[in-house]
């Protein structure tokens, strides 16, 4: 850069520019955001599964901090920019969003778990994975109940709703591996555990049939299919993994002991579907990219897609180990290559867009705080 642009710009106005977009930023987060904990998190933990050495303390490494961050960027959001923030609590396309805090905090315990790093902490993030979950089940889905005017069903609803359901099966993964460290009674945990897995599965049925009756019967544009809808397969692969794990508690516990076959068999028909929804979702993204050539750029709504690649390799390995099917062990084989590159690509979006909102400030560009060219800086789409 020319030394006469920066001594132009000047320290002051560069500072001010930054702060401009910082606080541009933090007003327009979106509550989804912390589907990047979830990706980064649960890809962490296929990598530990896999065995792939270095990677899952690196992904733990980077998670924390950016797990941290994202609660200390929401809560400066509620506090300086509030009616924004409770805008985004009653909004049919942004209030489910609100479940990734649910899901990031589960997932960061069972990083934590799976790799030993400590027990007590996951025991704590389950509470308050659960406290959040109270919170935005009945908190977001009464606001939008209440809400009026409401939108009509294709504008309404997205595939992002189903993060309610990848919020609730979350409770059940992380309280199968947290569980002897939560001070609850173990029949009272295992009532707990299989609830919220089937309460998840209650949910994935009235929205993905909503949802379904979106794209089939409404018109159905390029612009209209949003990365969460990838959620559609990950909302199925947590709930997978989460009678998984249930599989392996039940030789320890009565209640579940006696619900085995009922177990395996739902579990497999979650995984099943989410298989099937993969072919259906990489159709729809030939559709959108190369058909119509709609533009591949940043946008932190694509984390949501990330999180189902890492969880659908996570699922497919422990549901192997459940039901003891070996020939399902090529598939996260392959699939973690997939999961890997899907996680680096938008990592390094993230950053470029980072760099190129410092740039913009060090070339003095003029922009204003409050202004709309601040949403160059990556928190929001």
């Amino acid at each position: 850069m020319a030394a006469g642009t920066l001594k132009e710009a000047g320290p002051g106005r560069v500072l001010s520019t930054l702060r401009g977009m910082f606080d541009g930023g933090i007003a327009t987060l979106h509550p989804a955001y912390f589907a990047l904990v979830m990706a980064t998190g649960i890809l962490g933990t296929a990598c530990h599964l896999l065995r792939i050495p270095l990677l899952p303390r690196l992904l733990l490494w980077i998670n924390l901090p950016a797990y941290v961050l994202l609660w200390l960027f929401t809560i400066l959001r509620f506090s300086f920019h509030r009616q924004a923030f409770l805008k985004d609590w009653s909004d049919h396309g942004r209030g489910p969003g609100f479940f990734t805090t649910v899901a990031a905090t589960s997932v960061v315990g069972v990083q934590l778990a799976v790799l030993q790093v400590t027990t007590l902490v996951p025991a704590c993030l389950w509470w308050l994975a659960l406290g959040l979950w109270v919170l935005c089940i009945y908190g977001v889905f009464a606001a939008l109940m209440v809400k009026e005017p409401k939108p009509d069903l294709a504008s309404g609803i997205n595939g992002g709703w189903l993060s309610a359901v990848v919020a609730t099966q979350s409770l059940a993964v992380l309280g199968t591996l947290a569980g002897p460290w939560l001070g609850v009674n173990v029949e009272l945990l295992d009532l707990l555990l299989i609830s919220f897995w089937l309460m998840g599965g209650m949910l994935y049925i009235w929205m993905i049939s909503l949802i379904f009756y979106r794209y089939t019967f409404f018109r159905f544009q390029p612009t209209d299919l949003l990365p969460p809808y990838w959620i559609n397969m990950g909302a199925m692969a947590i709930s997978t993994l989460a009678g998984a794990l249930l599989i392996r508690r039940a030789g320890s516990s009565v209640l579940l002991g006696s619900l085995v076959p009922f177990l395996k068999g739902f579990t497999l028909f979650y995984w099943a579907t989410a298989t099937w929804w993969i072919p259906m979702l990489g159709i729809l993204g030939i559709w959108r990219y190369v058909a119509h050539r709609i533009a591949l750029t940043y946008d932190p709504l694509y984390w949501g897609a990330v999180f189902p690649m890492a969880m659908y390799t996570t699922a497919t390995w422990r549901l192997a180990e459940a039901l003891n099917l070996r020939v399902l062990y090529a598939v996260p084989k392959a699939f973690i290559a997939l999961a890997l590159t899907s996680w680096m690509l938008t990592f390094f979006g993230l950053l470029l867009g980072f760099i190129r909102a410092l740039l913009l400030a060090f070339r003095g560009s003029g922009i204003r705080p409050g202004s709309s060219s601040l949403h160059a800086l990556p928190f929001q789409p």
